[in-house]
């Protein structure tokens, strides 16, 4: 169990990676010394179209944006969450996924984590109809990666939805899990602070939820980056500003409700659960 400082940010991103790029770093040089961690919303560094994830994807550890934020790393002594950009697939160099990246202070990546859940959905918003699944490769792994703060889980927006996942991480010893995200102003008003919470009380981890806020060509997303403890209890919020949210975070708080509730020993599905974890890429 650690402590440790941690900072959100909450960016309108769009297809202009230099302006994206020049948004994190105004919000990270403008941060205390003492933040040890910082996270990225989804589509942190390009909010496009396909065509324009297809044509700027990076090989994992190359190309000139993943540079730029090791670069960003090294510069403030940080780790920095990328929440997530597209990156060539693992499986089949001709697909792309979507995928979140930890990067520590030295500018090199711990953790990968490629996005299981696409939003292919039909909502009643300016947009309409969502299709990753036309995009992105789903991911077929899940990440757990120990940080200065504690020992990180890794999800992105959608994934939400799917507490399953989430108890996998608790099950690889998850104290924290991120989910940054894109949430639509649509299901974001309904759904985002609700789902955030749930998951939070059901495997008594802090979750910390950078958010997209604004306009982004026909999208528009909720913001409200939120930090949530493991009792459910929302320690910080930022609604629509694009800023940063910084907060300390006490690992050693979750011993004591784990302790009073048991929902790991007494989950009955958990010999299912383990049976459909791939541990091969979990980081130790």
């Amino acid at each position: 169990m650690k402590n440790g400082n941690v900072a959100l940010l909450q960016l309108c991103s769009g297809k202009n990676t230099k302006h994206n790029l020049a948004q994190i770093e105004q919000q990270i040089k403008q941060l205390p010394e003492t933040v040890e961690l910082v996270l990225t919303p989804e589509n942190a560094l390009l909010f496009a179209d396909a065509a324009t994830y297809r044509k700027q994807a990076e090989k994992e550890g190359q190309g000139p944006l993943q540079e730029a934020i090791a670069n960003m790393a090294k510069r403030y002594n940080v780790w920095i969450l990328i929440g997530s950009m597209p990156l060539i697939s693992r499986e089949d160099p001709e697909r792309i996924t979507s995928s979140s990246i930890l990067i520590d202070s030295q500018g090199q990546i711990q953790a990968r984590y490629d996005k299981i859940h696409m939003f292919d959905v039909n909502i009643e918003d300016e947009q309409g109809t969502y299709n990753e699944s036309v995009i992105y490769q789903r991911g077929e792994h899940i990440t757990v990666v120990d940080t200065p703060v504690g020992r990180l889980g890794m999800t992105i927006c959608y994934d939400l939805r799917f507490p399953g996942l989430f108890q996998a991480l608790r099950e690889q010893g998850a104290e924290i899990i991120s989910v940054p995200a894109a949430f639509t102003r649509y299901t974001g008003k309904a759904h985002w602070e609700p789902l955030l919470r749930a998951r939070a009380i059901e495997n008594q981890c802090f979750i910390l939820a950078p958010a997209q806020v604004g306009v982004h060509g026909t999208r528009r997303t909720w913001g409200h980056t939120l930090a949530v403890d493991g009792w459910g209890k929302v320690m910080k919020k930022n609604v629509d500003a694009v800023a940063s949210t910084v907060l300390n975070i006490q690992t050693e708080n979750l011993s004591g409700m784990r302790e009073q509730i048991r929902v790991v020993k007494h989950n009955r599905f958990r010999p299912q659960l383990t049976s459909l974890i791939k541990k091969d890429t979990i980081k130790e």
